[in-house]
């Protein structure tokens, strides 16, 4: 079962967890062998519409069988009696021997010699009271679920794990390269704030913005990396795989939007075009995607912004202050105040830098080359890693590229290599060869290639941000890539909480029994129906806020993945939350991608397998056109 939880967190299949397998295998098993042998059987149940499916009381830090107790979000009905005197709190029906044996019956497509088949599959064959039908159906599927949950088995997803989109083999893996920023050096949230407010008093005294807007201190978790930025209409909003705006996540300042204001500003729609969406590096016409860390203190400041102007009704335009905004953070980083601030105080703003000193020894010692290309300059890469690695940091690397320019390194071929002397200065000769323990500047790809030799999958390169670190060495040059999620951590806790666990897990077999009975079309079943869609709404709005009340999951849009789930499925072979996740595998070891179904291989759903895995309510009726 919570093979099929993780999976639903994370990124359409990314977060896989191996040694839960046969728990999903387990738990389907048995809920479609109950809705298969129990058929119309089931004692109708009518239930009343003014009773409290969801409790919004229980807590996330609710563990084992305690913490089970407390998270019995979706249970309110648990203790309400059916027609046969038999409270729903009981054992629900168990197999017979009978069912049993037709359980062993082949399962196949309805129609077919020999396939046991349900006895409902449209709404002429369904009981008179239908109202009563469905929530018979509504209560059997409630408690089949809360019961099958094997207890325990949400704590098995380690934030530690190496997770991956395509298979990869560390033994062929002979070279590793590394970004700086957020990969080797993971920075505390105490560089955010910074960042803001140095990047506000420049709003303030630089671009002579209101005074007023020094009044908003810096919000932590307001924000999420992916997120969109409609430069044009002032909104930050987060977008799912298919281009879709996710509602209730469009933020007008600091405010969310209501969901009918959005569909008249889009022209009726959700859908964002692919030409106004944001391009190749997240940078497009009409919006952008805030795919680097640094930029969670730039989405605070324009929704801090556009707030003080809403608020105060003053006039504006969007368009310039987004301008404003971007070149306030630009600032930050290009007069060098946040490399001043981390290379005074290294133990407050590096992270986990005795972590990153391991990795690098194992790697050195088992024999692999190390290169690394970032865009930060040498003092303030040499002032990291020698509180990180030593002084001799330089002689763990093989080449040593800094202020590189990417992405424009990965794809432009006209900026030379320059060597660096020991004092940091420019060295004017041309540069034939990239020679172990000295510092180059700028360069190419193309370069480097032709320098090196590095090709292919031998070449393992390790960065944080989707398109200016990952996307291009794997669509053009083949280089085997990593990405580092941060965010994993945070989000793997939530994941492994019972709350969680069985609010995801009732949603879908909730979702799953909406489908099986929209057939049912009388005024009676659609006033059922209506109920449910609100639980389901109430469901989908609680996953959402355990993550983060404004924006939810990094990787989710409800069902679909979000923009950036579907970027780091396509630029990364394998994501992990820091660096040091390496120190848990052996380096011969092989990733292997987990097979997640396609929605033709619905028998594999959870919510399919509750329905009795029926994609087609009225294929049965129609068998004798075959």
């Amino acid at each position: 079962m919570c093979k099929y939880q993780c999976a639903a967190a994370a990124v359409s299949g990314c977060v896989h967890v191996a040694s839960l397998n046969m728990s999903l295998k387990t738990v389907g098993t048995a809920v479609t062998r109950i809705l298969l042998t129990t058929g119309n059987r089931t004692p109708p149940l009518v239930r009343s519409p003014k009773v409290n499916r969801l409790s919004t009381t229980s807590t996330l830090s609710g563990e084992g069988k305690q913490g089970r107790e407390k998270t019995k979000s979706f249970d309110s009905c648990s203790a309400r009696p059916s027609e046969d005197g038999r409270s729903s709190s009981e054992p629900p029906h168990r197999c017979t021997s009978a069912d049993k044996k037709r359980s062993k019956e082949p399962v196949g497509a309805p129609g077919v010699t020999g396939v046991r088949r349900r006895s409902f599959t449209s709404a002429t064959a369904a009981p008179v009271d239908k109202r009563s039908y469905l929530w018979a159906r509504y209560n059997d599927m409630k408690k089949l679920v809360h019961d099958l949950i094997p207890p325990g088995t949400c704590n098995l997803l380690n934030s530690s794990t190496i997770f991956a989109n395509n298979e990869v083999s560390l033994a062929e893996v002979d070279i590793y390269g590394f970004d700086y920023d957020y990969t080797l050096a993971l920075y505390s949230n105490a560089l955010d704030t910074m960042i803001y407010n140095t990047a506000r008093d420049f709003l303030i005294e630089h671009f002579k913005y209101p005074e007023g807007i020094r009044k908003y201190d810096y919000i932590p978790n307001f924000a999420a990396r992916g997120l969109h930025y409609d430069i044009q209409k002032g909104l930050l909003m987060k977008i799912d795989a298919f281009h879709y705006i996710q509602s209730g996540t469009v933020y007008r300042g600091l405010s969310p939007m209501p969901d009918e204001e959005v569909l008249q500003l889009f022209g009726g729609t959700y859908h964002i075009p692919l030409q106004q969406d944001s391009g190749f590096y997240g940078k497009g016409p009409k919006v952008k995607q805030f795919m680097d860390i640094f930029s969670i203190p730039e989405m605070t400041l324009l929704a801090v912004a556009n707030d003080f102007f809403i608020t105060n009704d003053i006039p504006y335009d969007p368009v310039h202050l987004f301008r404003d905004v971007s070149e306030a953070i630009g600032m930050v980083h290009l007069k060098g105040y946040m490399y001043k601030w981390v290379m005074e105080d290294l133990d407050k703003y590096i992270l986990r830098g005795e972590e990153t000193d391991a990795v690098l020894h194992r790697l050195v010692n088992n024999g692999k080359k190390l290169f690394l290309i970032t865009n930060s300059p040498f003092s303030f890469v040499d002032k990291g890693m020698t509180h990180m690695v030593g002084k001799n940091w330089r002689d763990f690397f093989d080449v040593v590229i800094v202020q590189a320019d990417k992405p424009h390194f990965f794809t432009d071929c006209i900026k030379p290599f320059r060597r660096l002397d020991d004092n940091g200065d420019l060295r004017w000769e041309k540069i034939n060869s990239l020679d172990k323990g000295q510092i180059y500047k700028q360069g190419n790809l193309f370069d480097f290639l032709r320098l090196t030799g590095w090709r292919g999958s031998k070449v393992l390169y390790f960065g944080d941000h989707l398109y200016s670190d990952l996307a291009d060495l794997m669509l053009r040059h083949g280089w085997r890539t990593a990405a580092i999620v941060p965010e994993l951590e945070q989000e793997t806790k939530v994941v492994c909480t019972d709350r969680y666990a069985l609010n995801l897990t009732w949603l879908q077999a909730l979702t799953g029994l909406m489908e099986r009975m929209q057939t049912h079309r009388d005024p009676e079943s659609k006033q059922v129906f209506q109920e449910w869609q609100n639980e389901r709404e109430e469901l989908r709005a609680m996953i959402k806020n355990l993550f983060n009340p404004h924006f939810g999951s990094i990787f989710r849009t409800r069902h679909n993945p979000t923009y950036f789930s579907r970027h780091l499925c396509r630029f990364s072979d394998i994501y992990m939350t820091s660096l040091s996740c390496l120190l848990n595998y052996d380096l011969s070891y092989t990733f292997y991608p987990r097979r997640t179904p396609l929605q033709h291989e619905a028998p594999l759903w959870m919510d399919q397998l509750c329905t009795g895995c029926m994609k087609t309510p009225y294929l049965e009726e129609m068998s004798h056109i075959r």
